[in-house]
This record gives structure tokens, C-alpha cells and sequence, in this order.
């Protein structure tokens, strides 16, 4: 990233940091990311409930996940281009607002219609979200540890993936999907006071000196580090969406919350590990990962008729993705600046809507039993592209590029 790019990013060249990680503010910055995530993916396990409350069908009750993730992914780059000038707090409160208007609408609507046109207008709010939480963590942390500060902001989308969605699943079986979404509701209230309180606004950058968003694609190393978000993404969703009728094909469904708690203490580990090392270790982090949930999935496929392999492959699988949003933050920030942000927003949402659907493809054509080679399928070009990105990417020495 080139010193203009850094200045873009930062608004001011000027701005003043402390030598110290502004503990307060990155821990709600990680909230609004945990509800932005939560929010999405929430339904995911309340299907049946929701789809025959609402008078739907599952698969459509599905969609509600779909339309949240296009709407994050068609309208943040041309959003973020709109919006680069305003100052970031107003904007950062206003999409968690708008997120728990959403959730507060889902919660009270008995209309499908209605529900799915809030759900997309949340993940339009969700979309800046992204946007706003690495420049946030980026402009407000020291250099030297910029990549902590990724770390810690991004904490919350895999603890909605793996500890929040089945304590939501859990809270609709004993109560009702309606309550679980105002108790979500509810949080992001108190999210906005959080962050009233905490986060200092920032302005916006100087349009003039902003160059085109897709520029950034021109840039060494923001295709290879795209190329990775996409298939990474993807992989993860088709078996993660889909994980509860993997589990059942191997009798295994009653153990499904159990199975994600595993799967979610293991991405804490990981969260903690890159946290700690992605300013220095950036490359071999990223191959590592790659390489457990290859693994992870390698065992899924062989020996996933017996209990205790899958408990063994969820936790590689797991450490393999906690760590992952910030490794792919960091290197596309450390490739393409605030454009490169703007481009992985749009491909981590595209990508994430599409394990769905390719996962509904491969369930009615192949069978459950096809998710882990597909993983498997996706990660060898994920691991080569890594490899081969030496210089620009994913670099051998990240401090000569950052």
C-alpha cells in the first residue's frame, strides 16, 4: 500500500494515536460486527419455525438469508463511494440502527413480503458496517498494531457463526424465533449507546484525492488476495449452512449445537493466535489455516460415520476459520487501501450467498456427502494462490509492503 493510499485511508495524515490498542472502542466495533453477522445467518436455524409462521415454504423462508448477503454485496462499493466524505460515527450508528430495525420488524411483521424487504435494507446497513469496522480499527490503532486491532474488531463474526446463531437456535426451541429476534433487537440499542459512548468520530476522506474502487483491481496482489476470499468463503459456506443435514446423513443431527460449540471454541483459539502474530506472520498464517480446514474436511469425508473423528475434524475446521477475516482484512488493506476494503465487502457477501445455492445444487444432485470434497475441491486453488503470492498478497515479508 503506497503512502497516498495510507492517507486515503486515514483521512488525515495527522490524525493522533495512542501506543496502545483503544481496548473500549475495538470491543464495540467487534459487537456491531457480532449483530451484523448474527443478524444474517440467524435464520438459518429457525427455517422451519419461521417458513411455517410466515405461511412459506423453507426453501423461500431461506432466501431471507440470501437477499440479506446480495443486498451487503451489490450496494457497498457504490455506497461506500457515495459516502466517503461524511464523517464515519454518524454512519456507523446509523447502519446498526438500521440493523435493529430490521431484527424489530422480523420480530413483530407477520408479513413474508415485508420481513424480506427489511432484511435487505439491514444488509445494505450491514454493508457499510464492513466497510467502516477495519478503517475504524486501522485509523484509531498505532501501525505497529494495526493488525491486533483487525483482530479484535473482526472477533465478532466468528463468534455469531459459532456461538451466537446456535444460542439462537437454542432460545426459538424453547421460546419462540420472534423473541430471539427482539432480544437481537435489543442489543443493537444498546449497541448505539455503546458506541455513542466510546467510539470518537473521525472525518471522511477528501473525495479528490480517492481513486476509482475498481482501480484497486489493478493493484499487485488485490486479485490474488480476492481469488482467496472467494473460494475460502465459499467452501465455508456450503458446508456450514448446510452442516445440520450433513450431520444427519451420519445420524448426527441431535448433536448439532454440541458439534458448533466445538467448532466455535476452536475459532476462538484461532482468533486469539492470529491476533497475536498476523502483523508478523501474515503468510504462513494464511497457509496454515488453509491447510487445517482442508484437513478438517478430508476427515469429514473419510470418516464422518464416526462421532469422534467429526468432534476432531470441527475443531481443525475451526481453527482454520477463526482466523481467517482478519488475515484476508489485513492483506487486502496491506494490497488496495480503502478500495481494496470497498472490493471484499462486495466478493465475501457474493460469495457467501452463493455456498447456499451451490450447496442446495450439490445436495440435490450428489448428496450431503459431496460438501467436504467440495471444500477440498476449492482450497488446493486457495493454497497454490497463496504460495505463489509472494511478493504481492501474501508476502514473505509483510512489513517491506504494509
Amino acid at each position: 500500500m503506497t503512502s497516498s493510499d495510507t492517507q486515503i485511508l486515514t483521512g488525515s495524515a495527522a490524525e493522533p494515536k495512542q501506543d496502545r490498542l483503544p481496548w473500549n472502542a475495538l470491543l464495540a466495533l467487534a459487537t456491531a460486527a457480532f449483530i451484523g453477522i448474527l443478524t444474517e445467518a440467524l435464520p438459518a436455524g429457525m427455517l422451519p419455525d419461521m417458513g411455517h409462521d410466515l405461511s412459506v415454504s423453507e426453501s423461500a423462508m431461506g432466501q431471507a438469508l440470501t437477499v440479506y448477503a446480495i443486498a451487503s454485496s451489490v450496494t457497498a462499493i457504490p455506497l461506500q463511494s457515495l459516502t466517503a466524505r461524511w464523517r464515519r460515527k454518524p454512519l456507523l450508528l446509523g447502519a446498526v440502527a438500521v440493523i435493529a430495525i430490521g431484527n424489530l420488524v422480523t420480530a413483530l411483521s407477520g408479513s413474508y413480503a415485508l420481513i424480506m424487504v427489511f432484511r435487505f435494507i439491514a444488509g445494505v446497513a450491514a454493508g457499510f458496517i464492513w466497510a467502516l469496522l477495519v478503517e475504524y480499527a486501522l485509523r484509531l490503532a498505532p501501525a505497529h498494531l494495526q493488525g491486533r486491532a483487525i483482530a479484535v474488531t473482526m472477533t465478532g463474526v466468528p463468534l455469531a457463526l459459532s456461538l451466537g446463531i446456535p444460542l439462537g437456535t437454542f432460545l426459538s426451541n424453547v421460546a419462540d424465533w420472534r423473541l430471539t429476534f427482539l432480544l437481537v433487537t435489543g442489543l443493537g440499542v444498546l449497541l448505539v449507546g455503546w458506541i455513542t459512548a466510546v467510539v470518537p468520530d473521525l472525518p471522511g476522506s477528501k473525495q479528490e484525492k480517492r481513486e476509482p474502487i475498481l482501480g484497486a483491481l489493478k493493484l499487485p496482489g488485490v486479485v490474488a488476495v480476492l481469488f482467496v476470499v472467494a473460494a475460502y468463503v465459499l467452501a465455508h459456506n456450503i458446508l456450514y449452512t448446510y452442516i445440520a443435514t450433513f450431520l444427519d446423513e451420519y445420524h448426527m443431527k441431535g448433536s448439532t449445537d454440541r458439534v458448533l460449540l466445538v467448532f466455535g471454541v476452536a475459532s476462538l483459539v484461532s482468533i486469539w493466535i492470529v491476533g497475536a502474530h498476523v502483523d508478523r506472520r501474515l503468510r504462513m498464517l494464511t497457509l496454515t489455516s488453509t491447510a487445517l480446514f482442508a484437513a478438517g474436511a478430508l476427515l469429514l469425508g473419510l470418516l464422518a460415520g464416526n462421532d469422534a473423528v467429526v468432534y476432531v475434524a470441527m475443531v481443525l475446521w475451526g481453527l482454520g476459520w477463526g482466523g481467517v477475516t482478519t488475515l484476508l482484512q489485513t492483506a487486502v488493506t496491506d494490497a488496495g487501501g480503502a478500495s481494496g476494503q470497498a472490493l471484499l465487502v462486495t466478493v465475501w457477501n457474493g460469495f457467501m450467498s452463493a455456498g447456499g445455492a451451490v450447496g442446495g445444487i450439490l445436495l440435490d444432485s450428489m448428496g450431503p456427502k459431496s460438501f467436504p470434497w467440495s471444500v477440498l475441491v476449492l482450497l488446493g486453488p486457495v493454497l497454490f494462490v497463496v504460495f505463489a503470492s509472494r511478493q504481492h498478497g501474501f508476502p514473505a515479508d509483510r512489513a517491506r509492503t504494509a
